[in-house]
């Protein structure tokens, strides 16, 4: 790959590498809510004993996970991100 290639994909990374961070900032103050959500709902269904309060538990806590693994995939890309513009510079660094 040419030199202006490797540029080119190291720009274009740089810029997806910053917009999954401010994506990771926000899903991780989204499962924050869902957390505690899911936290006081478990608390009012212990005290309610009531059928609807543990299916609202029980759907706060599903929204919590699905969140967390969004999250996950968030980190994951972005490790995954974190690798190819390493290797990218590596081949900057063996072309010089």
């Amino acid at each position: 790959m040419s030199r202006k290639m490797v540029e080119q994909r190291l720009i274009e990374g740089s810029g997806r590498m910053k917009r999954l961070h401010e994506e990771l900032h926000v899903a991780n103050e989204q499962l924050e809510h869902f957390v505690h959500e899911a936290e006081d709902e478990r608390v009012r269904a212990l005290v309610s004993e009531t059928p609807a309060a543990e299916r609202e538990h029980r759907e706060a806590t599903k929204h919590a996970v699905a969140m967390r693994r969004h999250r996950d995939e968030i980190h994951a890309e972005i490790a995954r991100l974190e690798q190819s513009q390493n290797d990218l510079l590596d081949q900057l660094a063996v072309d010089s």
